[in-house]
């Protein structure tokens, strides 16, 4: 016989070999992963009734929040995985888990009114996740765009829409009036959360400290944290209300710099009326979200 009577085995199929995953590119991601378990927490602990602690794990997530891009940028370790794990814990941390325990707190008292007012606010922080994430995209952006947020962004509006709760611990007492503006309120907070409302976001500041602000800069972190265990609701609501306060300060400097890239664009068009591609009088479009690359949310 020509052929032999066996087939040929067909070749093996080599398993993908996967790189070895830096260290560095994962403790950001245990820092997300460990702001997630604070915001499940404090969902058990709103529907156990311990709205002290739960309030406690809401606070506590948003400053891991504000960390863990900033432990991967500063080792190295930014990735796409990072930024979707961080996407999906903001939503639940400060979308769901903040919506929750203000519906147990007082807002089942309005029936589906609350319902609805507390789902409002869930869905609106996860459609300010989403625009943001789209919007990182988007290059036609100025420099000083990555100073804006476009809108409350998500762990402040979480911290914020809880004000409510931090007065009624004050010994403000809970009426049917306090449960109806605790629905309006949520309502608006939600509403600020989408709006195109520019929002300074402060991750410029504080990147380059002169060498004799070192020992001040301590002593006021340390006051902090020192009078937010010790005098925790008066603390929250006194940076709550002026948080808010200083919401209008944002829009002055957005069209501040608006005002210098117009004047920017007129004075080449003048200097240049032939060769300008740009009329007097347009501004390119600018949005307050998308940071400089080095910010994006691609961080770990």
């Amino acid at each position: 016989m020509d052929q032999s009577p066996f087939e040929p085995s067909p070749p093996r199929l080599r398993r993908p070999r996967f790189r070895p995953i830096p260290v560095r590119t994962l403790v950001p991601n245990l820092i997300t992963l460990l702001a997630l378990c604070a915001g499940l927490t404090g969902v058990r602990l709103a529907i156990e009734g311990r709205l002290e602690w739960a309030l406690a794990a809401i606070v506590f997530a948003a400053m891991l929040d504000g960390i863990d891009g900033r432990v991967a940028r500063m080792l190295k370790g930014t990735s796409r995985f990072g930024a979707e794990l961080d996407s999906l814990a903001d939503f639940f941390n400060f979308g769901v888990a903040p919506a929750l325990i203000l519906y147990f707190w007082g807002l089942h008292d309005l029936g589906s009114g609350g319902w609805i007012a507390a789902m409002v606010f869930a869905i609106c922080a996860s459609l300010r996740l989403a625009r943001f994430n789209v919007m990182i995209d988007d290059p036609n952006q100025p420099a000083w765009a990555g100073n804006f947020f476009t809108g409350i962004p998500a762990p402040a509006g979480a911290i914020v829409v809880l004000l409510p709760i931090y007065i009624s611990f004050l010994g403000l007492p809970r009426t049917s009036f306090v449960n109806w503006f605790t629905l309006f309120y949520t309502l608006a907070i939600a509403f600020l959360m989408v709006s195109r409302l520019p929002v300074l976001s402060g991750k410029k500041a504080g990147q380059r400290v002169p060498p004799d602000m070192v020992v001040p800069i301590f002593v006021v972190v340390v006051l902090f944290f020192a009078l937010l265990i010790s005098y925790p609701w008066q603390v929250l609501t006194v940076g709550t209300v002026a948080y808010i306060v200083c919401l209008p300060l944002g829009l002055v400097s957005y069209r501040r710099f608006q005002q210098a890239d117009l004047a920017l664009a007129r004075a080449k068009a003048t200097a240049h009326p032939e060769t300008s591609p740009v009329q007097p009088g347009v501004v390119p479009p600018a949005s307050p979200e998308t940071p400089p690359a080095d910010d994006l949310p691609t961080r770990h």
